[in-house]
């Protein structure tokens, strides 16, 4: 029967598929004591084999996609399951206990897993834990005949259903066959939110319901213009979608036109439209949409990829990939955003009652000085093969900016006394913190650049979980309280002789542009895929008229309502 589900339009475009649900399985067992052990060694058998042949065929894809690197991880799981202590206990258990197969792999699992977990000191150990626990889910499936989910085994044109999808998860997606995806939580500014507008990915999430609602194999058509999921939709609703996204298509090809046009407005005012990346495979998306630069290099993606801690010379090729990449445009690498809820599993960080507010960031980096500079001289290598800057992500004050950049200017100052060739970079800052937007007429006296990220600067002003959908309605990207700190940040730099870029999801909002062009906002900095349509969109803008909207709704304006209905008023919405 037909259903309907709302979410959080997260993603632009019309998928048509079947489910895939992504969700784990119950892997629940009884204890049973056996009498043919050898009939439950044979299944016990039969699982390993079944489970090595399943890790082949994912180690193979996973090489055709994501590199051999990114594959080694599970040639790690192929080890542990020819690991002849690990499998000769579990053989022991089964005939000296005479327990069934999935209490002996469990038992003698948990143990290994207590045992890595233990050594606090040695990172590497710690992680075979977790590979041992994704090693044992594997198992138990065979052992209990059910599927254990996989997106890298995926074959076949899918919608993916999920509670929630990783950063990691999604980057594995192969857009080939994944149509789209809709989840439970998260919000337009979650990660995996942020990662199908970089893949090109229809995306719904926030939807409540949909792993209790969708079944593998249903029908399920996802609108990531509107919000909307339909499952099992009749004849009629398939037409009327296919519709939809032939209509989609047919925008999408004349904001193609747009391409290697330069990016001004109405009056003829330039503004620099940028793109947000996680890795130096991305920058083909820049260059197909027409990016001027980009605004923001996530370069914790070259720690969360990898599994240990990334050295100089890795860092260094990724960097400079990325500058030579976009052929003298600038690329901003933002330094180290670990923490909050980007984790590494080699790099443990405390426990925290509130890590969005905690250990993180910039924190992390002038803490671990030994992690900070190597990634600066990594940074500073790369700057000779094009134009690269610089922000530190997370800075609350002006003695935490002079610190940051005093260790910038250290090692920057040794790279040249050993006649080192270093390229011209600006160092600037993420203003994400409003207690630094408060004061962004002192940081600017320090700064060369301010680059505004909203995701965080929104989440940290109203006290609301951005991944929260219990309080989503609290992410108001127009309230004027934030306009005002926007405002104060632009202004402050401008005061300087300096530039402000903005490299949240705000920037690429239709209905935040024309404001922020009121504002004076020197930098778009967005997904890709938003660039185009964000051109077309200020070729019909005059700034004359945007300041004066800008002006209204940061003075006049009270909630975020009153700002939308000013924003379609002035632009004919």
């Amino acid at each position: 029967m037909t259903s309907t589900l709302k979410g959080i339009a997260a993603s632009d475009g019309i998928a048509i598929a079947k489910a895939y649900m992504l969700v784990d399985p119950d892997l629940s067992f009884d204890k049973k004591t056996i009498t043919d052990v050898d009939a439950e060694s044979a299944r016990l058998e039969k699982a390993l084999d079944a489970s090595k042949a399943e890790l082949k065929l994912i180690k193979e894809k996973a090489a055709e996609n994501l590199g051999d690197e990114e594959a080694e991880v599970f040639e790690a799981h192929l080890t542990i399951l020819s690991d002849p202590e690990l499998i000769g206990n579990i053989e022991d258990k089964i005939k000296n206990d005479k327990v069934n197969a999935e209490q002996a792999t469990k038992e003698v699992t948990d143990n290994f897993i207590t045992m890595f977990e233990s050594m606090t000191d040695n990172a590497y150990m710690q992680e075979r834990a977790a590979d041992i626990r994704d090693v044992t889910k594997r198992v138990m499936s065979h052992l209990l005949g059910v599927d254990l989910p996989n997106p890298a085994l995926i074959d076949s044109e899918v919608v993916i259903v999920a509670h929630d999808l990783t950063p990691s998860d999604t980057a594995q997606l192969d857009r080939r066959y994944v149509k789209g995806f809709i989840t439970d939580i998260g919000g337009r500014t979650s990660h995996s939110a942020i990662m199908s507008r970089t893949l090109e990915i229809p995306a719904i999430v926030g939807s409540e319901k949909a792993t209790s609602s969708a079944k593998a194999g249903d029908m399920l058509i996802i609108d990531g213009l509107e919000g909307d999921a339909i499952i099992d939709p009749s004849d009629d609703q398939v037409k009327e979608y296919q519709q939809k996204a032939a209509d989609f298509k047919a925008q999408k090809a004349e904001w193609d036109k747009l391409k290697d046009e330069k990016t001004v407005s109405k009056d003829g005012v330039h503004f620099d439209l940028a793109a947000n990346i996680g890795t130096p495979d991305d920058l083909q998306g820049v260059i197909d949409n027409g990016g001027e630069a980009v605004g923001l290099f996530r370069s914790e993606f070259l720690y969360m990829n990898a599994s240990e801690l990334p050295t100089e010379d890795e860092q260094f090729e990724a960097y400079k990939k990325a500058v030579e990449g976009m052929n003298g445009k600038q690329v901003v690498v933002r330094t180290m955003d670990i923490g909050g809820d980007k984790e590494l599993p080699y790099l443990p960080l405390p426990e925290e009652m509130n890590p969005f507010l905690g250990y993180r960031a910039i924190r992390i980096s002038l803490d671990r000085t030994d992690l900070f500079r190597t990634q600066l001289r990594a940074l500073l290598r790369a700057s000779a093969f094009g134009k690269l800057a610089i922000m530190f992500p997370m800075i609350a004050t002006v003695a935490e900016f002079k610190k940051a950049r005093a260790i910038y200017d250290d090692e920057r100052q040794k790279m040249v006394d050993a006649g080192e060739k270093v390229g011209d970079i600006q160092v600037g800052m993420m203003m994400e913190i409003p207690a630094a937007a408060i004061i962004a007429d002192k940081l600017a006296k320090y700064v060369d650049f301010f680059s505004i990220g909203t995701n965080d600067l929104i989440q940290y002003s109203f006290a609301a979980d951005r991944g929260n959908e219990k309080v989503s309605y609290l992410y108001q990207p127009y309230n004027p309280s934030l306009l005002r700190l926007i405002k104060r940040t632009i202004d402050a730099s401008h005061a300087e002789g300096k530039w402000t870029g903005m490299c949240g999801e705000m920037a690429g909002d239709q209905t935040a542009v024309p404001i922020l062009m009121g504002l004076g906002l020197d930098e778009f900095s967005m997904s890709a895929t938003s660039i185009l349509k964000t051109r077309s969109l200020m070729k019909k803008l005059d700034t004359n008229d945007m300041k004066k909207l800008a002006e209204r709704a940061v003075t006049d304006a009270e909630t975020n309502d009153d700002v939308i209905k000013m924003v379609n008023e002035a632009v004919g919405k």
